[in-house]
């Protein structure tokens, strides 16, 4: 990485630029959900799953729909409903008669960006029809692989689990996200913003006015930089100290796997980078834990009947476990 005369990493910065104008973009239409497009912004950086949850009406899907029309890639939207296939999903071999052969026939998936509307309205065979394709990125299909094109990232929603016709995500599909971004309802000033912009303009004709800043190159590089963020040994112990931790809290059932402590490393660097930082501090692992950890985390059946919540638990960990200096 280069560096200036003042000790300021100049890629670094650069990252920080481009990354102000996808919020910016965003911001157009959306308001008042800075935090959660700056996860959003985490995700990509890490290349990794984001599931976006919250009640109806709150902009997950078009959050989604935005951010993937700021990138210059390829997207597919799919609706999960409950009767659909895994085949409606990774697609499927079809009879050729011509060739006397079957040919396959690729899903919706293969694309850049996917956006999965819903996932939790379907059931558990087309949940888990996503295991290999999120965390291997490919797909086998009658003894071949087939390989998702880069970057690819996938961006589910889902209303609250209490909501009717709605399945709970299995804990190896939840452990496969990334992060879980819970949007809430905005301040009444930004939703009073809202009201004033689309006032003589219909939010179709906004959305088709916007244009991609920034194409599949330069989100390979901008994944590149954020791979050589600096991550002390002392954060790294740190993080295994939390991890561990986890396992072993009484109200914990099942704790952060190995692949969650990885998130949280990764999560930490963009967020570093996201700050004009090439180095992870304390505060970056704090800031990304409960998005990172909160998902991953299943509570013992006493501490929900005690309504005690994985934000809590990490928020007491923080408290106990000393923080490098």
């Amino acid at each position: 990485m280069e560096e200036n005369f003042f000790g300021e990493n100049t890629e670094v910065q650069a990252l920080a630029q481009k990354l102000q104008k996808v919020k910016e973009n965003i911001g157009q239409l959306v308001f008042g959900q800075e935090e959660a497009i700056d996860l959003l912004l985490v995700g990509l950086l890490c290349n990794g799953h984001i599931l976006l949850e919250g009640v109806p009406g709150i902009a997950k899907t078009l959050l989604a729909k935005l951010f993937a029309k700021s990138l210059h890639i390829d997207f597919a939207r799919i609706q999960f409903t409950p009767d659909l296939m895994p085949s409606d999903v990774l697609g499927t071999s079809i009879f050729n008669p011509k060739t006397l052969d079957f040919e396959y026939r690729k899903g919706p998936v293969f694309s850049n960006f996917i956006l999965i509307d819903e996932i939790n309205r379907s059931p558990a065979k087309t949940q888990a029809a996503l295991f290999e394709l999120m965390e291997e990125r490919q797909i086998t299909m009658d003894g071949h692989t087939y390989h998702m094109a880069k970057p690819f990232m996938v961006v589910a929603t889902q209303n609250p689990v209490e909501q009717e016709g709605t399945y709970r995500l299995p804990e190896a599909q939840m452990d496969r996200f990334m992060l879980k971004v819970l949007l809430s309802y905005p301040l009444p000033e930004d939703e009073e913003r809202m009201l004033h912009h689309f006032m003589n303009k219909s939010l179709a004709s906004e959305i088709e006015l916007l244009s991609p800043v920034l194409d599949a190159a330069e989100v390979g590089a901008l994944q590149e930089i954020v791979q050589q963020i600096k991550v002390e040994p002392a954060l790294m112990h740190y993080i295994v100290e939390l991890t561990q931790a986890t396992r072993k809290h009484r109200h914990i059932q099942l704790g952060v796997s190995p692949r969650g402590a990885l998130a949280l490393m990764h999560a930490a660097k963009a967020f570093a980078a996201l700050q004009e930082r090439d180095f992870v501090i304390p505060d970056d692992i704090k800031a990304m834990s409960t998005s990172t950890w909160s998902h991953r985390m299943l509570l013992t059946p006493d501490a929900e009947i005690e309504g005690i919540t994985t934000v809590a638990v990490l928020h007491e960990l923080f408290d106990t476990i000393e923080t490098p200096r």
